[in-house]
């Protein structure tokens, strides 16, 4: 059984189809004032066709009317166009993904190298997750990987407890952030 309920086409979406076709009509190219533009469902409703913006055009009143609730088997070049370009987006998103996966991957070994060092030093002390990801990721978003490692390196060698060796490599990442904050200016 088809569902021949329609869904409301809001003046919103409307407008963001006729703004992504150019506020012409996709069939036969005309466009306002010279024709009144519509939102034609391209796949129609009756054949099974939604009423997300993939599949509305703009169609001037008399293809719409021409056009009816037959289905178009060959893509009109806009709608071919913007295909080509959801297709272009969703691997740009993806490659986007998978480097910020990589960005994550690189960040979490480093907070662990930097770890570690605490930890061969204080064995019955571990950095907790809300240090590691907020402190340490912004010290590494600040400055090299080798600077915050010769930072906790110095401070793990000339402390003897723990808490007074998180302060003392805190305030030596931070001193090295001001430095280089006033070399930028």
């Amino acid at each position: 059984m088809i569902n021949m309920e329609r869904k409301q086409i809001t003046k919103k979406l409307r407008f963001e189809v006729f703004k992504r076709d150019n506020f012409s009509c996709i069939y036969c190219g005309n466009s306002p004032p010279n024709v009144i533009l519509e939102v034609d469902h391209f796949e129609p409703v009756s054949k099974g066709g939604g009423s997300d913006i993939n599949n509305l055009v703009t169609s001037c009143f008399d293809c719409n009317r021409g056009k009816s609730n037959i289905k178009i088997t060959n893509v009109a070049n806009s709608v071919s166009r913007n295909l080509i370009e959801l297709q272009e987006r969703e691997l740009q998103i993806k490659e986007y993904n998978k480097f910020i996966k990589k960005i994550k991957k690189r960040l979490n070994s480093d907070i662990e190298k930097i770890s570690s060092v605490f930890a061969e030093n204080y064995p019955s002390e571990e950095f907790t997750d809300s240090f590691k990801k907020c402190t340490i990721a912004t010290f590494l978003s600040k400055l090299p990987l080798e600077e915050v490692m010769d930072a906790i390196e110095i401070a793990v060698s000339k402390k003897k407890s723990s808490y007074s060796c998180l302060k003392y490599f805190c305030g030596i990442c931070w001193t090295k952030i001001k430095r280089k904050q006033g070399d930028a200016i």
